[in-house]
């Protein structure tokens, strides 16, 4: 049913989301462009109008597909409470619910959560034809549970605007996801407290167009650390790109830096189509597309000012909000281009280097017995580079 999206769902769940929802009330509006949000934002969903194969008994695909997800967004409209299906499919998600690792949020899109909780109203009268059916006592407990349940409600958020509405369930249903799956590789070690110390010195500025440097030697982690950032924070902007390797791609004569544009606007634009005659059309285009979106931007491996000047020339290129990461081993590169908030990579202490070490090396947090002076030799001989350590333990191993 969903799109090929590319979230990162945890192992014992199929899907982000699954959508449930009436079909003749929103399947080709509000739901539609809800599922299209959740697509852009990687989030992987579930929607019963285009996963179903034909052939294949619904009950069976829907259950499964129920257990699969982590969140069920179920779209209460006024003839929800008419379809049966609906009814049986909220009973499974519910039962779900209760269950450890789901969670259900209610959207009241034409309706109000009283008329829900108690079959009233527009909902009381689409109930109705269920009356006397065996399975109207759970049907009604269903929605009763559901309604009670923390959710949206169209009419007392955002003035009724639905673009805005939408834009508030995924970016609160994004954070929830989050939580959820972001974890740090337990192999970069002393990495949870760098990643802190820049997300935070992010949050101080959060209504400017923010530019952090991470700066250091070659080696020292700081690729992996601006990734890290970029993963945790990525989901609170509307389009996001990480270019690696900008000093080996700009390398390229006439090609290298308008390579670079293209690579960040067809990425933040979700456009693979995007051409550049020249990097002087490149600039215009970043200006004029980019401006109107929050983005966040990594440049890894500056080591040119061009480079700078072609992608993140000047801060009114992007919307307020927007973060741009640079990673380079020149400091002073940072400092030319008006980059205030610069961090440099301290590299790994002897205790931090020997549990890199060792965790490559044994599988561990300390060396095997026997193993003591060749860990303590290595971690002389590294000098703190997590590369040269994470090298050498793989090796070792």
């Amino acid at each position: 049913m969903a799109s090929s999206s590319t979230s990162s769902v945890p192992k014992s769940f199929k899907y982000d989301v699954f959508l449930s929802f009436r079909g003749e009330d929103t399947r080709t509006n509000f739901t539609d462009h809800l599922y299209s949000a959740l697509q852009l934002k990687s989030i992987y969903t579930y929607k019963d109008d285009l996963r179903i194969k034909k052939g294949k008994r619904i009950d069976d695909e829907l259950i499964g597909s129920i257990e699969d997800s982590r969140f069920y967004i179920i779209v209460f409209s006024k003839n929800y409470a008419s379809s049966s299906w609906c009814l049986d499919e909220l009973v499974k998600i519910m039962k779900c619910h209760k269950q450890t690792g789901h969670t259900a949020y209610p959207v009241f899109y034409d309706v109000v959560p009283s008329e829900v909780r108690n079959q009233r109203g527009v909902v009381g009268e689409a109930f109705a034809k269920h009356e006397k059916e065996e399975a109207a006592g759970k049907w009604r407990e269903a929605m009763k549970e559901a309604a009670d349940l923390a959710g949206w409600e169209l009419k007392k958020t955002d003035d009724g605007h639905e673009a805005k509405f939408i834009k508030r369930i995924v970016e609160e249903v994004s954070l929830e996801l989050r939580s959820v799956n972001f974890r740090i590789d337990e192999k970069l070690v002393g990495m949870e407290t760098r990643i802190n110390d820049i997300v935070s010195s992010l949050e101080t500025t959060p209504d400017d167009v923010r530019m952090i440097g991470i700066w250091g030697m070659g080696g020292g982690g700081k690729t992996t650390l601006a990734r890290a950032v970029f993963d945790q924070i990525s989901f609170q902007f509307e389009g996001k790109s990480f270019v690696e390797n900008v000093r080996e791609v700009s390398s390229t004569p006439l090609s290298g830096i308008k390579s670079l544009q293209k690579q960040v606007l067809s990425d933040i634009l979700n456009d693979q189509g995007i051409n550049i005659s020249s990097v002087s059309e490149g600039k215009n285009m970043m200006w004029r597309m980019m401006r109107g979106r929050k983005v966040l931007l990594v440049l890894d491996d500056v080591n040119r000012m061009d480079q700078l000047e072609a992608v993140v020339g000047e801060r009114n290129w992007f919307k307020m909000g927007s973060t741009i990461i640079i990673t380079t081993r020149d400091e002073q590169l940072l400092v030319a281009h008006g980059v205030k908030l610069i961090c440099n990579v301290n590299l790994l202490s002897d205790k931090e280097a020997t549990c890199l070490f060792s965790r490559y090396a044994f599988g561990r947090e300390i060396p095997i017995q026997g193993y003591e002076e060749l860990s303590a030799q290595v971690v002389r001989y590294a000098v703190g580079l997590p590369l040269t350590i994470t090298v050498l333990g793989s090796f070792l191993w």
